[in-house]
């Protein structure tokens, strides 16, 4: 008979606070930035959803491409018997995994989202009998308090999740995770991969126009829990490459001059015409790169693949 815990170690104010925190500073500094997750709230979950199946979206369709060819391999290499899933969401990559791993007694899924972590792990609970899920409701770019369970381990953190990270906080990121590990367990790491302009730009400004109402749609999440007057349809979403840093960067574009009141903050923020708001980028690798990084936070890469166009990859690296 499997079972399902709940355990909350983010506070129940934690991501009010958090946003309060991150719009005062990235609006108030120069150039103006935003962090990406706060994207998703449902309206933005939902958009992100389409995107994913856009014919210019390759990431989501490459992952899984991958995951169903060398879950087998990678249940063979690991034989993991808990599976710790950062940024888990509704747990729907990592079934494949789940399946094939035959030693599995123990799935871990960490989210924000308590909402998604209940959906996720009741129909887990009836998909998979006998298997543990214990769900945490945390933010995993902070320390992490895992429960007990047995190794092996093997974490999985899939999408393209640690691109939307500078280096040094992938750096930070990636230590913490080696901390959770013993020798032996394991990493299961997601990594977009450096490919054309064109594909990239592509990918980040589809001609329907879904991403770029995703990317103001980080304005319509401050207004409704800010109090801020932005006007979206004022601002231009902007998808471009940088091809010194290897990232792709959504920016939105302030059409004309404009001084912005968010209530909450008792906070005034003045953009002048063709400003731009930097609200994501998104790190490409290479597999030279990726190992480099994670030998930095004492992680050996063992396993390396692609799809079979090259563009993501799943790597496997040990403690």
């Amino acid at each position: 008979m499997s079972t399902l815990q709940f355990t909350r170690t983010l506070p129940e104010d934690a991501t009010g606070a958090a946003l309060r925190t991150d719009v005062r500073e990235g609006l108030t500094r120069l150039p103006k930035s935003l962090p990406p997750k706060w994207f998703y709230d449902a309206r933005g979950s939902a958009l992100f959803e389409q995107i994913t199946a856009l014919p210019e979206y390759y990431p989501t369709r490459a992952e899984r491409e991958i995951l169903l060819a060398r879950s087998a391999e990678i249940a063979e290499a690991t034989q993991a018997r808990t599976l710790i899933e950062l940024g888990s969401g509704t747990s729907c990559k990592t079934l494949h995994l789940i399946d094939e791993l035959s030693s599995l007694r123990t799935y871990v899924p960490v989210d924000v989202s308590e909402t998604a972590l209940r959906q996720a792990g009741q129909a887990l609970r009836a998909r998979t009998p006998g298997l543990t899920v214990h769900a945490l409701i945390a933010d995993f770019t902070a320390p992490l308090a895992l429960p007990a369970t047995d190794g092996p381990k093997l974490v999985a953190f899939l999408g393209s999740t640690l691109g939307n990270l500078l280096p040094a906080e992938r750096a930070e990121f990636l230590a913490s995770v080696r901390s959770l590990l013993s020798p032996g367990d394991a990493l299961l790491l997601g990594t977009d991969l450096v490919k054309d302009e064109a594909t990239l730009v592509a990918a980040y400004d589809d001609a329907a126009g879904v991403t770029a109402a995703f990317n103001k749609n980080v304005l319509h999440v401050i207004n409704r829990e800010l109090g801020a007057d932005f006007e979206p349809e004022s601002f231009t979403h902007i998808a471009r490459w940088d091809a010194e840093r290897e990232w792709m960067e959504m920016r939105l574009r302030a059409e004309s001059d404009a001084t912005v009141k968010i209530r909450e903050l008792d906070l005034a923020v003045d953009f002048a015409a063709g400003e731009e708001l930097r609200t994501e980028i998104s790190a490409k690798f290479r597999e030279d790169g990726v190992r480099t990084e994670l030998a930095a936070a004492g992680l050996d890469l063992t396993h390396w693949w692609t799809d079979e166009e090259g563009r993501f990859a799943l790597s496997l690296s040990r403690a």
